[in-house]
């Protein structure tokens, strides 16, 4: 028996975050040690390891506590509305001229993850590229580091997507299929439009020094964007062959 009233499922929303590293300066000796020794135990030939050793120092975003995080793009799929925080201030949701119809939130990057974890609590299932690998850890991780407690688990049991579909673990068919390929490669694959254009991840770091945070946050809400799209690619096919049932 029902009152008459209609409850709403909770909304999939696609997130994509970005991440400046810190300057090589930054980082203790210790762990500056430790990060350049654990590269050289990967190489048997000297020179390959002095190499691996030494571009260490220029990729510390994808080095888990060594970066910050400087914006989160959110697609909602439901409403077709994308939404990003960023670095700056403020505290306060705004519009973002630069994706029309698209909102932004400026605040320093506690506040960013305060704000990701009080919206993330109400999605349904969460989706992205990559994001039990990268994003979802990374996430978890800095908000604990900044004393912000996560509202949901973005990496549970890796072989269920109800709660977190990755795209990447889906066109990898979670592990059968040998070769990862870029979200940029599957877009082009599936007539979906490119996020790449005059900006790529290597560049954020610079970005962020340079104060080009509204860069950033146009370049992350595409790649946001671009996530949604495939994902209503493969909707109908493949995703319903990792539901279960």
């Amino acid at each position: 028996m029902t009152d008459g009233s209609t409850r709403s499922s909770p909304p999939v929303v696609a997130f994509d975050i970005e991440v400046a590293g810190l300057d090589w300066e930054e980082v203790d000796e210790a762990t500056r040690h430790y990060l350049m020794s654990r590269e050289r135990r990967r190489h048997s030939d000297e020179a390959a390891a002095q190499t691996a050793a030494e571009a260490v120092q220029h990729r510390l975003a994808l080095v888990r506590g060594l970066g910050r995080v400087v914006a989160i793009g959110m697609w909602n799929l439901d409403k077709d509305q994308g939404a990003v925080l960023v670095h700056g201030s403020g505290g306060k949701w705004e519009d973002f001229d630069d994706i029309p119809g698209s909102k932004v939130f400026r605040g320093n990057e506690r506040e960013l993850l305060t704000e990701f974890w009080k919206l993330a609590a109400d999605w349904g299932m969460v989706v992205t590229y990559n994001g039990r690998a990268y994003d979802g850890p990374v996430l978890m991780t800095r908000s604990a580091m900044l004393d912000v407690a996560p509202s949901r688990q973005l990496c549970g049991y890796r072989y269920r997507i109800e709660d977190h579909c990755d795209l990447l673990d889906v066109l990898n068919f979670q592990g059968a299929a040998r070769q990862s390929y870029s979200l940029d490669y599957w877009c082009r694959r599936f007539g979906v439009e490119s996020p790449k254009g005059v900006m790529d991840g290597s560049m954020v770091g610079q970005k962020a020094r340079d104060g080009r945070y509204d860069q950033i946050a146009e370049y992350c809400l595409r790649d946001t964007r671009a996530t949604a799209d495939l994902f209503r690619r493969l909707r109908p096919t493949l995703i319903p062959l990792f539901l279960n049932k």
